[in-house]
């Protein structure tokens, strides 16, 4: 299983961008999925999940900027960020959970990052 996250560039403050994270490989089903991200310096945070119902969480930071959404169809994970600020500068990462064919558990499974940089 493989995940690739791509949608990330250089914007200008109040600006929007949309990540993908496409999941590809043997896949049997997918639970939950969330996008995390990791500042300069900082440790790695939680941005937004979304479940397999379609229950969404936010950080208080990005709630009413930022949506998650997924297509189950196409495996894939978005993120909508919108009214960007510079304090959104990071390295984005995707998180999905899969189970492939023959077994029981979930495993997670993580995307190589993708960098979202906010300034003027």
């Amino acid at each position: 299983v493989q995940l690739q996250a791509s949608g990330g560039g250089l914007v200008q403050p109040g600006g929007s961008l949309r990540l993908s994270c496409a999941a590809s490989g043997m896949i049997f089903s997918i639970k939950n999925m969330g996008w995390y991200r990791q500042a300069p310096g900082k440790q790695r945070e939680l941005v937004a999940t979304i479940s397999a119902d379609g229950s969404t969480n936010y950080a208080d930071s990005v709630k009413g900027r930022f949506t998650i959404s997924r297509d189950n169809a196409k495996k894939t994970l978005y993120l909508q960020m919108n009214s960007l600020k510079p304090e959104d500068t990071a390295v984005y990462y995707c998180r999905q959970e899969v189970r492939i064919p023959h077994m029981t558990e979930f495993s997670q499974y993580w995307g190589q990052g993708t960098e979202v940089t906010v300034s003027s």
